[in-house]
């Protein structure tokens, strides 16, 4: 891409547009792979160089193929099932060098900040954080204006949003349970250096779901600065009040 054929707000939106979806670490590296592969690669053929659940590899698939960076086609396969997708790398990829992300700066500020906190308060702020975030989201959304739904829907609502965040989350019921299962954090390494980053996704969901089905609580059952495959978030009914 050349700066001097774009005015300098073209050229900011373009750059803007770039650094959303190459932002992502493993998004970059899984376009280098398929870009150095003739025939492209499928979800699953990424899924297993990458050690991803394949739904994850597919979510950053097609977004790179929904920026223009990748093409898609569908191929018949030799079993029985429905045929694949193989995603190539278009003629033209980006060229550009990619801008500093100053957001993982700010995370990582943020979390140097809550460090200095006693890690109860530290826990409780970015709870706050997460919940207010998550509440002006649903109203943005106009999610108040709907509160007759279940539990389970209301819950995958949430899970989209995470999803389109890069939680690539689902809703189930297990165990008698409500929860959310991310296979993947947006935040990356950080929350294994940071784990109370943690916190700002409890408050996310339970802003969210204050506004959408009422009041309720939200707890990490299981996460992955602790080992885990996934991040769980088990959520309940309560009646307590924020």
């Amino acid at each position: 891409m050349d700066a001097g054929s774009l005015p300098p707000s073209g050229f900011a939106a373009a750059v803007s547009a770039i650094s959303s979806v190459f932002g992502d670490s493993t998004r970059r590296e899984i376009y280098l792979y398929v870009r150095q592969r003739e025939d492209g690669a499928t979800a699953a053929e990424v899924a297993r160089e990458f050690g991803l659940h394949q739904n994850v590899a597919r979510h950053h698939l097609d977004k790179l193929a929904a920026a223009g960076h990748l093409e898609v086609a569908t191929v018949k396969s030799s079993r029985a099932g429905r045929p694949s997708k193989r995603y190539r790398a278009v003629a033209d990829g980006p060229n550009i060098e990619l801008p500093i992300r100053y957001d993982d700066l700010l995370l990582d500020l943020l979390a140097k900040s809550l460090e200095r906190l006693d890690p109860a308060e530290a826990q409780q702020l970015a709870e706050e954080v997460g919940f207010s975030y998550g509440r002006s989201l649903a109203k943005a959304m106009g999610w108040d204006e709907q509160r007759s739904r279940s539990p389970l829907a209301a819950l995958r609502i949430v899970a989209e949003v995470l999803t389109a965040r890069g939680f690539a989350a689902h809703a189930e019921r297990s165990k008698q349970r409500l929860q959310i299962v991310s296979e993947n954090c947006p935040f990356g390494d950080l929350v294994v250096s940071h784990p109370v980053i943690c916190a700002l996704d409890i408050g996310l969901v339970q802003g969210m779901l204050s506004v959408i089905h009422g009041d309720t609580h939200a707890a990490i059952a299981a996460s992955r600065p602790m080992g885990d495959r996934h991040c769980v978030t088990a959520v309940e009914a309560s009646t307590a009040s924020r």
